[in-house]
């Protein structure tokens, strides 16, 4: 089931988008994405990924998920600054309706939550593929299908909202074409995993990776190749004059939020929707899809982002993350 999305009452006031104010970024480092992750680093990880997948053949996927529960727990009762900040956003979220024990409750799942997905994602590539398919629930997969069939791709506007960095395995190997707009700079750990899912899975390998500071050109290949696109524009950092942002309402904030790729989805009539990933118990993830943000009309000879447009868009993107966090706060990404 997704969430709801309305309108902002004032995103058709907006302003148009503006270059970020910020210092210009030094040149972008060569593609070094499989670049050198050091021999300690491989040793460390490879042995903590062997751990835990004698861990899984022994206990069962369900065992692995109560190691990660047990850890999370352990890590919700250290970690009081962490569980301090998470606080402080549930109250700007949901002010003083919350008890304390409430509050308690969702903080610890989230702990509990996030150490699990990160021992999934570890094993993951050691996990047979038709276990892993059987973990995942699309329940409005025929629409994705059906606005893909109009031939222009599909944008999925994503956040950092919950574990959103396992909808591109989980989605091509469903059988999609996927591809991904990220920022280029990513831990030793991110990129030694992406390395092994590459080996074990050809999809994967097919994932068109893409970075928000390079140009735009194979961003609209993308689209002209019918993939489904996805990218997290809910980033403040602003990182240099060339990349453009759109202030939304965000929680009674004023946030300025990156619009790049948007403006690229709507140059090619792509069809454009929201998605999130939810983490189960167990290890289920449920895809959530909303309903579609803009379906570009089908006369029109070539697609157009007036200001006006992409205000409006970025406010139901804002509008359509708060719903979901409101219905979903152990998976708030922000504290």
């Amino acid at each position: 089931m997704s969430s709801e999305t309305a309108t902002h009452p004032d995103s058709a006031s907006l302003p148009a988008p503006r270059e970020a104010v910020a210092e210009p970024a030094p040149p972008p480092p060569p593609d070094t994405e499989t670049s050198s992750i050091g021999w300690y680093d491989r040793a460390k990880f490879a042995a903590v990924r062997w751990f835990l997948w004698a861990w899984t053949r022994v206990f069962s996927l369900r065992g692995l998920f109560v190691l990660g529960q047990t850890f999370g727990t352990i890590e919700y009762t250290l970690n009081f600054r962490r569980r301090r900040r998470y606080r402080d956003e549930l109250r700007t979220i949901f002010g003083d309706t919350l008890t304390r024990r409430r509050q308690n409750a969702i903080i610890r799942r989230s702990f509990r939550r996030t150490r699990c997905d990160k021992l999934f994602y570890l094993v993951f590539d050691f996990l047979p593929r038709e276990k892993i398919l059987k973990r995942i629930k699309f329940p409005r997969r025929a629409e994705l299908d059906a606005a893909l069939a109009r031939g222009r791709g599909v944008y999925v506007m994503i956040s950092h909202q919950g574990s959103h960095h396992v909808a591109g395995v989980l989605m091509a190997l469903m059988g999609y074409k996927c591809a991904g707009v990220r920022d280029r700079n990513e831990g030793p750990l991110r990129r030694y995993m992406q390395e092994m899912y590459t080996k074990t899975f050809p999809e994967f390998a097919g994932i068109r990776v893409l970075y928000a500071d390079s140009f735009p050109r194979d961003i609209y290949r993308c689209f002209q190749e019918n993939r489904v696109v996805a990218s997290a524009l809910d980033v403040s950092r602003v990182r240099g004059l060339t990349l453009k942002t759109v202030p939304v309402d965000f929680f009674n904030e004023r946030r300025e939020w990156l619009i790049g790729t948007l403006q690229v989805a709507l140059r090619s009539k792509a069809v454009i929707t929201q998605g999130f990933v939810v983490s189960r118990k167990n290890f289920y993830f449920r895809l959530v899809m909303n309903e579609p943000l803009y379906i570009p009309p089908d006369s029109a000879e070539r697609g157009g982002e007036s200001p006006e447009l992409v205000a409006e868009l970025m406010q139901k993107y804002a509008d359509g993350i708060a719903a979901h966090i409101r219905k979903h706060p152990d998976h708030l990404s922000r504290a």
